[in-house]
């Protein structure tokens, strides 16, 4: 198999209610735009030189290289919230770094952890963060409700 390394990425949000969580989660990526698409996680590593896209759409069926969280549940009335968060570094030679969090509670806090996260991964690598960019979204359970935040790598 031929490996590329991605040279563009792109983040999206989405949350739903489902039959199941599956059902749930699967509504999420739809809402987020890439409900068509297969998955393949990823750990978290945004290569350097990369830039930053405004979402596509892909073919359906496509294999998508992806950094995500995800929450659900079916708690009636719960709050539920996925974040993404990217710190990129000062030093533009250097890879950026992708941090995921999921939690009950709302978007707000959630976010923060992530973008705490990202700033923290970036000085354990002893890099200077130039920027940190994040998504994330909250969710009011109904029966059975999922939340989803992602970076998605691409060519």
């Amino acid at each position: 198999m031929i490996y590329r390394i991605p040279k563009t990425y792109f983040l999206v949000s989405g949350s739903s209610e489902g039959y199941t969580p599956l059902n749930a989660f699967d509504g999420a990526l739809l809402n987020a735009g890439i409900g068509n698409t297969n998955l393949v996680k990823i750990s978290s590593i945004i290569p350097p030189h990369s830039k930053e896209i405004q979402p596509i759409t892909f073919p359906q069926g496509t294999i998508v290289p992806t950094a995500y969280a995800c929450i659900d549940s079916d708690i009636p009335g719960e709050i539920i919230s996925a974040a993404v968060a990217i710190a990129l570094p000062k030093d533009e030679d250097q890879p950026g770094l992708i941090m995921e969090y999921s939690a009950r509670g709302h978007r707000e806090e959630i976010e923060l952890i992530a973008k705490n996260m990202a700033h923290e991964g970036m000085k354990t690598r002893q890099q200077e963060t130039r920027e940190i960019k994040f998504i994330s979204v909250e969710y009011k359970v109904k029966k059975i409700g999922a939340a989803f935040a992602a970076v998605i790598l691409w060519q």
